[in-house]
Order: structure tokens, then C-alpha cells, then sequence
């Protein structure tokens, strides 16, 4: 199933808050992604079977490499004011204390030590552009891209050393290869048994 995406531009002038606040007011159905991206409040419908199929063996396959003092999650909005960006990364890995400072629902992307994001049909160019970029200037040290929807097939890319709002390609293969996260991680991953979509 292919995900919509329905777009709401924001006042023009709204602040920050003023588009955060937008973002908590959004009436959208359950299990509904709603996030800013560049400025603009999205809504993208609950994710495929097979999307979330290969989010739950990222997630199993970092509980073996993180630290103790650390967490996954897969519904925790990061905020990247700069970009006017608010996502909800597919797979976050984050420091629990970081995730426990604020008593709200939202934390600062910059705390994440990993983020993974898996493409929808509808909405991948987000993924692979504006995400990308936001996630790089908030200086998330890995960012893993599955793209099930790119062009001559299915990949999986890792960006990091991020610097100036732009990450370097540190790896990229296809479905179906064995790919490593480097440490703090310094794990193999098997996309072997990812399916396409």
C-alpha cells in the first residue's frame, strides 16, 4: 500500500512554536504519522507490513549492540528547529537520559545517536532529502537510509560525519547484501530477508 501524504502549509510567519503547536493541534486518524517537514505539517497513513517488517529486525539487531543506557524507538518525535523540521524516525536510537530530561513529547534530534529511516512510495524523497538534511545539521552522528522505492532497486545507504547540514556516504549496498554499522554499533546487518516493497 502506497502512503498519502497530505500537506497543510503553515501561516505564512508562523514561529517555531507557533508551527509546534500546529503539529499538537493536527486532528489526525490513529496511527497516522504527523510531522514537519520544511516547514509544512504533514500526514502520511500507518506504514505497509512490509515497511514495518524490516523496522522491527533494525530494532532487533541494535538491541544486541547498544549500550545498557540506551534506547530504540520507533515513535519518538526529534525536533530540528533549524530545518523547521519535527520527524518521527522509523528507528531512533537514543541515550534514555536524554529521552527522560523533558516531561514532553518531543526531544532535540541532536540527542539521537542513530537514525533510520525506511522509504514510502509516496513520500521517499523526504526520506532521502529533507530528512537527510535535518538530520545532519541537528549532527546525528549515522543516518540509515532503506529505500525500497529507488530508483534500479532497493538500497540501504549510511551517511554520517555530518558537517554543514550534509552527511557523507560512509556505505551503500542493495537488498540482500550483509551491511555493517559501524561503531558505537559494529554490527552486521542481513538485509537478506528484507522484502521489496
Amino acid at each position: 500500500m502506497s502512503a498519502l501524504t497530505v500537506q497543510h502549509e503553515p501561516v505564512s510567519g508562523d514561529s517555531w512554536d507557533g508551527l509546534v503547536r500546529l503539529w499538537e493541534e493536527t486532528d489526525a486518524p490513529e496511527g497516522c504519522k504527523v510531522e514537519i517537514i520544511e516547514g509544512i505539517i504533514t500526514v502520511a497513513p500507518p506504514p505497509a507490513n512490509h515497511h514495518n517488517f524490516i523496522a522491527a529486525k533494525v530494532h532487533r539487531r541494535l538491541l544486541a549492540a547498544i549500550p545498557e543506557n540506551w534506547e530504540i524507538f520507533q515513535t519518538l518525535n526529534v525536533a530540528v528547529p533549524s530545518r523547521s523540521g519535527l520527524y518521527i524516525p522509523d528507528v531512533v536510537v537514543v541515550p534514555e537520559d536524554l529521552v527522560l530530561e523533558d516531561d514532553g513529547n518531543v526531544i532535540s534530534a541532536s540527542a539521537a545517536e542513530l537514525a533510520v529511516e525506511i522509504t514510502s512510495k509516496s513520500n521517499a524523497s523526504h526520506d532521502r532529502i529533507a530528512k537527510a538534511a535535518g538530520y545532519a545539521q541537528a549532527g546525528i552522528p549515522l543516518y540509515l537510509l532503506i529505500d525500497g522505492h529507488a530508483p534500479g532497486g532497493a538500497t540501504i545507504t549510511l551517511y554520517g560525519e555530518p558537517g554543514n547540514g550534509v552527511y557523507r556516504v560512509l556505505q551503500a549496498g542493495k537488498f540482500g547484501e550483509t551491511f555493517h554499522l559501524p561503531a558505537p554499533f559494529d554490527l552486521k546487518l542481513d538485509t537478506s530477508n528484507f522484502p521489496m516493497p
